[in-house]
């Protein structure tokens, strides 16, 4: 696939596909002859996880280490699942921070709509 192509099936903008591939995070992508990148259905899903570690707030230098664990080879799997284990919890304990948050607008609302049919 061209990165036109992989920039569909993923949703990716052309330019985050770049980025990755220029900072290192994406493994080798071969090339046609043409020249350009052909991407394969493994890229796309590699791109695709990539975009949600960065969406879940996983820090660069995270997603480099797992890239690089990932580069390493098999091996690597119990390191790769130990590391997604780690920001999956840290996700958890941001989805209840979100939570209380969320409570706390809902009341402070709730309120505000009460002050208003008071009004009327």
């Amino acid at each position: 696939m061209k990165i036109s192509e992989i920039s569909n099936r993923t949703g990716l903008n052309i330019s985050t596909i770049r980025f990755y591939e220029k900072s290192g995070l994406c493994p080798i992508v071969e090339r046609g002859s043409d020249g350009k990148r052909d991407f394969s259905g493994t890229d796309a899903d590699w791109l695709v996880l990539l975009a949600s570690l960065r969406a879940t707030g996983m820090p660069m230098s995270e997603m480099r280490s797992f890239a690089e664990l990932y580069a390493s080879g098999d091996e690597t799997i119990p390191d790769r699942k130990a590391a997604l284990l780690a920001h999956r919890r840290s996700l958890a304990d941001r989805q209840a921070e979100l939570d209380k948050c969320r409570s706390i607008l809902d009341r402070k609302l709730k309120r505000y709509q009460e002050l208003m049919e008071d009004k009327t």
